[in-house]
């Protein structure tokens, strides 16, 4: 298990996260949602061990994150950022090559194009990344990240994948694809955590759903719990805009216009 706790993060005087607590399971599908600033890039940023907490501490199976060398923790876990920016010209296979190399692979250049594969995009690995569109260069991202940490357990201990909106520029067939494989890596005993501003995709996919907003944890726990119309509306301020579907009962969120 991953775990944050009593975790705050202060810039400029201003608390970006604010005590928060968070486990990451073996086995579960975990998705934070929250409205722009809320501080969700900020919370992966610390449990993934990129940033350090000012409070609290970060943990990866009972070991402290500040005690886990980089190539340790590459091994670990991969990380999918909202944003990507390449200061060279790489192809596709070069990347996601990157993802494979960090994990240690014994045939990197296989293991990218096996990854590249899982993504729909076999054939692109000659392709040069920036002539690739929005939506091509995320999936890479995601292939790289996939390459990083290809088994969801290893020699018993699960791995994780970090997803900060991963489904940014992409068409809704290819952000179902993207979901249901973070989806089959939780069921298959990794750990998934990831960022989504679209409310009914978190609550499709989520196994556990974490609202943030002002830097501090207010709802947590199954879709049916968390996404209601008291929780939407204290979040985003849009007034009667969660339903249920008749058969299972899952929440769906459909904003209506003020001007109506």
């Amino acid at each position: 298990m991953i775990s944050a706790d009593h975790v705050t993060v202060i810039r400029s005087g201003r608390k970006l996260l604010d005590n928060v607590g968070i486990d990451l399971e073996p086995g579960r599908f975990t998705v934070v949602i929250g409205p722009n600033g809320a501080g969700k890039s900020t919370l992966m940023k610390v449990i993934s061990g990129e940033m350090k907490p000012d409070v609290g501490f970060v943990s990866y199976h009972g070991t402290s994150v500040d005690l886990c060398q980089p190539v340790e923790l590459a091994k670990r876990r991969a990380v999918l950022p909202q944003a990507t920016q390449l200061a060279f010209p790489f192809t596709a296979l070069e990347i996601v090559r990157m993802g494979a190399v960090a994990q240690g692979a014994f045939n990197p250049t296989e293991q990218a194009r096996q990854a590249l594969s899982r993504v729909g995009l076999r054939g692109f690995e000659s392709r040069p990344y920036p002539s690739l569109s929005g939506g091509e260069q995320q999936r890479v991202q995601f292939a790289r990240a996939l390459a990083q940490v290809p088994q969801p357990v290893t020699e018993g201990v699960p791995r994780a994948l970090f997803l900060d909106e991963p489904t940014a520029s992409l068409d809704l067939g290819h952000q179902i694809s993207v979901l249901e494989i973070a989806r089959d890596f939780a069921n298959a005993g990794g750990i998934v955590l990831a960022i989504l501003h679209d409310l009914n995709l978190a609550a499709e996919f989520a196994d556990h759903l974490v609202v943030l907003n002002h830097g501090r944890v207010v709802a947590e726990g199954a879709c049916l719990e968390t996404v209601n119309d008291e929780i939407i509306a204290s979040v985003y301020g849009i007034a009667g805009a969660v339903g249920r579907l008749p058969a299972t009962h899952i929440p769906y969120v459909l904003p209506q216009s003020r001007h109506r």
